[in-house]
């Protein structure tokens, strides 16, 4: 499976970029201009370790008065910080003609290094280079005169390391909600899992320190108790969110040519689905596969589906 979505368009964006009118989905790469980048080696060993310290490491470096997010990942010996402000990138992608929600993923130039072999033009005076490992956006003019620039840039920049997704999407089938208790309900089930894991299966020394590293995180972890009972309150709602993705996979599967997906209603209850047909024999034909489904389904307005799914 394609995680990174290396087969779909990668745009560059950077601050003389023209107008775009883009009306699918691609993924975006962001240049130096839109994040702020340190590299520290600091003796933790866990990304989300070193994320807690990313704040203190910009203090004094960021524009006071707004709300900047971080991703780290480890390049060598040493940590990478990066620091970037989501709403003014937000704002900028929508100023170029770039609608949120043909955005898949967010990717920075430092994630691409090895990509950036000779200099890449941007615009007319600005180019992308690599120096001392890291991206940096130089004037144009402070190259070499025997430089050969670059004005290639394609989908083979689509680096390895994960991006960032937009926290909204107009055209997300979840909510941000439902997306907070998804991440928790994993979080808290893969935590859990793990440690009993550790607790029942062998005395290895690299899996006694990963643990206590773990535990000492969470130090409420120390109790079975308190894990069977996290895992306990819990259940229920992985059920129901379970049950929700595996819904949304099915019905989705039922838009072919001819059918609109024209409202999605998701509650704790069930899972309300309006279809819009072109004619009454596509109408027939969408009915027939949900009723196979055993979901409870009517026609409304001669050629609308609605459907109803208990959870």
């Amino acid at each position: 499976m394609n995680f990174m979505g290396k087969d779909r368009e990668l745009v560059l964006v950077h601050n003389a970029m023209k107008h775009v009118n883009i009306a699918h989905t691609v993924n975006i790469m962001l240049t130096p201009q839109f994040y702020t980048l340190k590299k520290e080696a600091i003796p933790v060993r866990w990304a989300y370790q070193a994320k807690r310290i990313a704040p203190s490491l910009f203090m004094g470096l960021l524009e006071e008065g707004k709300s900047y997010e971080y991703i780290v990942w480890k390049e060598g010996d040493e940590w990478v910080f990066l620091a970037y402000d989501i709403e003014m990138i937000k704002t900028f992608l929508v100023k170029k003609g770039l609608a949120l929600e043909y955005v898949a993923k967010l990717f920075f130039a430092q994630q691409s290094m090895s990509s950036f072999t000779k200099p890449l033009a941007l615009g007319e005076d600005e180019a992308l280079v690599l120096l001392d490992n890291t991206v940096v956006a130089v004037p144009r003019v402070a190259l070499a005169a025997e430089e050969t620039l670059s004005k290639i840039f394609n989908n083979s920049f689509t680096p390895a390391i994960n991006g960032i997704t937009l926290n909204q999407s107009s055209r997300g089938l979840l909510s941000s909600k439902e997306t907070v208790v998804f991440a928790t309900v994993f979080a808290v089930f893969a935590l859990v899992f793990f440690i009993e894991g550790w607790r029942y299966g062998g005395d290895s020394k690299a899996g006694d320190a990963e643990l206590e590293d773990l535990l000492e995180a969470y130090p409420s972890f120390r109790s079975s108790y308190t894990r069977e009972s996290i895992a306990q309150k819990y259940n229920t709602i992985d059920r129901i969110e379970r049950k929700k993705r595996e819904t949304i996979n099915t019905l989705s599967k039922m838009i072919f040519k001819g059918v609109t997906l024209t409202s999605l209603s998701l509650n704790r209850n069930n899972i309300v689905v309006d279809f819009s047909c072109t004619d009454k024999k596509v109408l027939k034909r969408l009915k027939a596969l949900i009723e196979k489904e055993q979901y409870k389904v009517s026609v409304i307005n001669n050629l609308t589906l609605h459907v109803e799914s208990k959870l």
